[in-house]
């Protein structure tokens, strides 16, 4: 009995023990019964929001559609309503790239003369535009061909009108709008003949185009022609003036020579006839009348050489940051005798400033160095269509540099005077300070009108 007590009373201690335990771990299972519940809440979650995903991907890639098909309606839109603006900057029309290249502009005046000839023959021959049904009228064939030649000629008059009031407006800028145009117009009246089956061919339109870019090539080469024989001509005043100077030069070399001659030949005979100290003065002066005299007969062999040799002269590299801002030179080539007279030319009324020198290059070659010159900057040029525009955006430094590659010593200066300039913008800063100060003492009068600081 007391070995069942035991028993019992041991098997009482482990079913509490065990009920402890269960105790100690139901907090566990709770936990573990907790965190299976959030992820079903946290799957359900996900699965509503990839839903909503789905929807917002959906709307997202529908207006995304939408707004291609809008965006192309309005380009669509905008490049024909650009084909009648007259703008200066048609970008969306491209840069113009020449397909003809004659060298005289009469050649593309007869070329188009060719082109409109081709276009009467068309016409003539009734192939400019065509109609493919067989009208009839009242049952007549005869009336309906006639009727259908009317509308033929009132369909190539309308082309035709269109075109020549387009061709008589082309120019540099708006040569491809018109072209555009031209199509436009083709198509127009094409769909107007739709109900008639009367079309405009695609080879007279293809003659219309061609007159039409022959016309602005042909003016593009006359202004070409015309800058040409402008600059031909301010060559040759150039080299006038050249002329003239080295003749002004040669004759007042020869007057010296001849003053210096007469002058030697005086203090010569009358040192023959002198002693001592005014014979000592006499030799001093015929040694100098003879340096002078050398100098005189240097002075008109440079001048005569430079005359007969077309290929000397100066090369010039100057600036004018108050026209052109800074690091823009201009690369020009003189055969003036005295060549800073021709910089004071080009800062005459046409510009604000007087330019500044940087360098100031004699060559037996100058027109050989300034070629290479202008060669080596040619993708740094200012203006990229009329080569007579010596102006380039380089450094100084740049220059310097391709001189010296060429195989020439010159020496550079580096900073610009700019006197004019600068002392403009100093005025303008003192104007503006006092009229800065006149409204600071205008405001303290008005709000202070009694004060003592008046």
């Amino acid at each position: 009995m007391a070995l069942f007590d035991f028993l019992k009373k041991k098997e009482f201690e482990e079913i509490e023990k065990l009920k402890s335990q269960l105790v100690r771990y139901k907090s566990i299972s709770d936990i573990e019964a907790e965190v299976e519940n959030l992820n079903k809440n946290l799957e359900q979650l996900k699965s509503l929001n990839q839903s909503e995903i789905n929807i917002i991907e959906e709307n997202f890639n529908k207006l995304n559609v939408d707004y291609q098909a809008a965006l192309e309606t309005y380009t669509k839109i905008r490049k024909e309503a650009a084909l009648y603006e007259n703008k200066l900057d048609l970008i969306e029309f491209g840069i113009y790239e020449p397909i003809y290249d004659f060298d005289k502009s009469d050649e593309y005046r007869a070329e188009q003369n060719r082109i409109i000839e081709l276009q009467k023959r068309m016409i003539s021959s009734e192939r400019a535009a065509i109609c493919r049904t067989n009208w009839t009228i009242d049952g007549s064939l005869a009336k309906g061909t006639a009727s259908t030649k009317r509308y033929i000629k009132l369909t190539l008059r309308a082309f035709n009108g269109e075109c020549e009031s387009l061709i008589a407006k082309v120019k540099w800028n708006n040569v491809n709008q018109m072209v555009e145009r031209i199509k436009k117009s083709f198509e127009t009246i094409n769909k107007i003949g739709e109900s008639q089956t009367v079309l405009i061919q695609n080879e007279y339109l293809d003659l219309k185009i061609k007159e039409l870019i022959l016309e602005h090539e042909f003016q593009l080469k006359r202004q070409k022609e015309k800058e040409e024989l402008r600059a031909a001509q301010e060559e040759l005043r150039e080299e006038e003036k050249a002329r003239r100077e080295f003749e002004q030069a040669q004759k007042e070399a020869e007057k010296e020579e001849s003053n210096y001659e007469k002058a030697l030949e005086k203090a010569r005979k009358e040192i023959a006839l002198t002693t001592g100290d005014m014979h000592d003065r006499l030799q001093a002066k015929i040694e100098k009348l003879e340096q002078e005299l050398e100098e005189a007969r240097e002075k008109k062999e440079r001048a005569m050489s430079m005359a007969q040799q077309t290929k000397r002269g100066h090369v010039y590299i100057i600036s004018n940051i108050g026209s052109f801002g800074e690091n823009v030179y201009k690369i020009g080539m003189t055969r003036r005798l005295e060549p800073i007279d021709r910089v004071r030319e080009l800062g005459d009324a046409s510009v604000p400033f007087q330019f500044d020198i940087h360098a100031m290059i004699y060559s037996d070659e100058a027109p050989t160095l300034e070629y290479e010159l202008h060669k080596a900057f040619a993708k740094n040029k200012v203006n990229m269509l009329n080569y007579r525009k010596e102006f380039f955006n380089v450094t100084i430094d740049e220059i310097e540099n391709k001189v010296k590659e060429i195989g020439l010593e010159a020496e550079f200066s580096r900073l610009p005077e700019a006197m004019e300039y600068r002392e403009t913008l100093a005025i303008i800063d003192k104007l503006n300070s006092q009229i800065k100060q006149k409204t600071v003492d205008q405001i303290i009068a008005e709000e202070f009108p009694n004060s003592l600081i008046q």
